[in-house]
């Protein structure tokens, strides 16, 4: 062991050691200490001088290190450096230096590797804290594609990798096609390339193979010179036609709770700058090493993590697709109840959406604070979607009612007249028998030739009165007041009873002053809102979706309070009803299909919109955005039909 004093050899050794060299500065110092047969006899106060920088060097010292001092020095030096294993008091002697540096020297080694375990158990903790972050993110992120981007970056991310790629298993199940891996993503740091999605065999002939079919972790420190008897090959196509060079590779499976393996995570050259590019490929050579088992217990770690995340996923994605169908067969039921609105809830549904994207995208005005995000779109749209269902509720004959008499009244009514005309007849034929009988004169069989021609035509005009009062129009007055005439007009029905052209309850229903619906009937209609937020509210939705029911039913209040079935004030009313509302009035003005009524020309809907809304009923402020970004062009062609 080679001895060098730091510091004046007189006044720190009590017998001077020829074989002892002189420490020229503090930069020799700080080089000798690394120097693991080297024993520094140092000045206690001269060590002080040099501060933290010196306490730091200590600590990783590979060299013996002996400080020596007056009385008065030991205590601030071993508080500056707590790492020294003691002070001595100069001058010492050659035996004391002796035992001295044997101890420091033991203590040095302890020292060295109780700071490379501290920087071991520090790059755990980092490791783990950072595990937790990319776990919580992982459990986060609802996107398919995001979430294999997010895993292959942090899996890079933690090992300092330059490239890396993800697998996916495929099964091929009761389809009959062989397992596969699929070759899902791609990343590299240091090349640009085209990525394109494919499948390789699911068996050991790939490392992703080998380590989807066995679940073990490979690691590779060159994959250019693969260990004799692997049954995995390295293909060098990629390399050769980018200019690549693969070199270590760390590659784990995937794990989900149920312990399948459901893909691979595979990590290429590990880089000893985090920062560096691997161009040309020569520099690959000189900053890339192996990957050591903290990356493949890392890696491993995070990629249970991200199998669970990527089921959990996987099965969100399912549960969202089976909601859809749900929905999508509900629309259908609804249709099948009433063909004559058939694509109102698809087009409302997707007048409300497109509405609710312009209010979210406003980024000045009354709506910049209205954010919608992805999952409240799609619980708006199945809200519109569904917002109808319940008039499954509803009788059907009310449900399609066309005109103010169902078709079976008016089929009956309409017999009841050719009953009434066949009497009239025979009567006519009767009294003109007995006229001849009685010698009657041409003027008289004239007269009753002539009365009954009028009591025909009386008969016609009735019945046209009753086709015009059946129509859910607005009644003109002359039709109106006609109507109300009917009752008094009777006939002798087949049992010799008279009885009046109308009954009370078919007036009544023809009375009807606008549209084809009785009061009664009307509260039924309404009725099917209540029948819609019951049904909704049975439904197990995920929590994004919760809302669905509250939204559905409030699509008919108005903001003055005069919608049904609660009469809410405009407070009351979540945005999202309001507009639906909009888009519900609107495509039930222009639809081309409504029995019912006539379709009316757009600009003609929105002004009659409009009207809603300067009396205080519909939104003004939803409604302008609906105008002037023009949403209603999303289905006015379509909800116009081929009219």
């Amino acid at each position: 062991m080679r001895t060098f004093v730091f510091g004046d050899p007189n006044a720190l050794l009590a017998e001077p050691r020829a074989e002892a060299s002189l420490v020229t500065g503090p930069p020799q110092l700080f080089r000798l200490l690394r120097d693991r047969d080297a024993l520094i006899v140092a000045d206690a106060r001269a060590l002080l001088s040099l501060g933290a920088p010196l306490a730091e060097a200590v600590l990783t010292a590979e060299a013996a290190l002996v400080a020596v001092g007056r009385p008065e020095d030991v205590s601030p030096a071993l508080a500056a450096l707590p790492s020294l294993p003691a002070v001595l008091v100069a001058p010492i002697s050659s035996l004391a230096l002796e035992r001295a540096g044997r101890f420091a020297r033991e203590t040095a080694g302890r020292e060295t590797a109780m700071f490379a375990l501290r920087g071991q158990l520090a790059r755990r903790n980092a490791d783990l804290s950072e595990l937790n972050k990319i776990g919580a993110a992982l459990s986060a992120e609802r996107d398919i594609h995001r979430l294999l981007k997010l895993i292959l970056e942090k899996s890079r991310e933690i090992t300092s990798a330059d490239a890396g790629s993800l697998y996916l298993v495929e099964r091929g199940g009761a389809q009959g096609k062989p397992d596969s891996l699929r070759f899902a993503l791609a990343q590299n740091d240091s090349i640009q390339f085209a990525f394109q999605e494919s499948h390789i065999p699911l068996d050991q002939t790939s490392i992703a193979g080998y380590v989807a079919v066995n679940g073990t972790a490979v690691n590779v420190a060159d994959a250019y010179t693969l260990p004799e008897g692997t049954p995995y090959r390295m293909p060098k196509s990629f390399d050769r036609k980018s200019g690549y060079r693969t070199k270590s590779m760390l590659v784990v499976p995937m794990r989900d709770h149920q312990g399948e393996i459901i893909g691979v995570i595979q990590l290429i050259n590990k880089k000893i700058d985090p920062a560096a590019i691997l161009k040309p490929s020569s520099e690959v050579a000189r900053l890339v090493v192996s990957f050591d088992d903290l990356d493949r217990d890392l890696v491993m770690s995070l990629a249970s993590q991200a199998a669970v995340a990527l089921v959990n996923t996987r099965l969100i994605d399912d549960i969202k697709a089976l909601f859809k169908s749900f929905v999508d067969a509900s629309v259908s039921a609804i249709e099948s109840r009433d063909p004559t609105t058939s694509g109102h809830s698809s087009r409302v549904a997707e007048l409300t959406v497109g509405l609710a994207r312009m209010v979210d995208g406003s980024s000045t005005g009354i709506f910049a604070p209205v954010l919608f995000s992805r999952d409240q779109i799609r619980e708006i749209e199945y809200a519109s979607l569904l917002h109808d269902f319940g008039k499954v509720g509803v009788r059907e004959k009310v449900l399609v009612k066309a005109k103010k008499l169902f078709f079976g009244e008016m089929l009956a009514l309409r017999q009841r007249f050719g009953v009434i005309k066949r009497t009239v007849e025979a009567e006519y034929l009767r009294a003109k028998v007995a006229c001849l009988e009685a010698g009657g004169n041409r003027e008289e069989l004239a007269e009753l030739d002539a009365r009954h021609l009028k009591r025909q035509l009386d008969i016609d005009a009735a019945l046209d009165v009753i086709a015009k009062s059946n129509e859910p129009s607005v009644l003109e007055a002359d039709t109106a007041k006609a109507l109300l005439e009917l009752p008094s007009m009777s006939y002798l029905d087949v049992d010799g009873v008279l009885r009046p052209y109308i009954t009370a309850n078919e007036l009544d229903a023809l009375s009807i002053r606008r549209g084809s619906l009785s009061e009664q009937e009307r509260v039924e209609i309404e009725s099917h809102v209540t029948h819609t937020f019951r049904f909704l509210s049975q439904i197990p939705w995920t929590g994004e979706f919760a809302r669905v029911p509250e939204i559905a039913f409030a699509h008919h209040e108005k903001l003055d309070g005069t919608g049904y079935p609660r009469k809410l004030q405009a407070a009351q009313i979540p945005i999202q009803s309001r507009m639906m509302t909009i888009a519900d009035i609107f495509d039930a003005l222009v639809a081309w299909d409504r029995p019912y009524k006539k379709a009316v020309p757009v600009n003609r809907a929105l002004s009659i919109l409009d009207d809603e809304a300067r009396q205080g009923k519909l939104d003004t402020d939803l409604l302008q955005v609906f105008i002037e970004a023009k949403v209603f062009e999303l289905t006015a062609r379509r909800a116009a039909g081929n009219r």
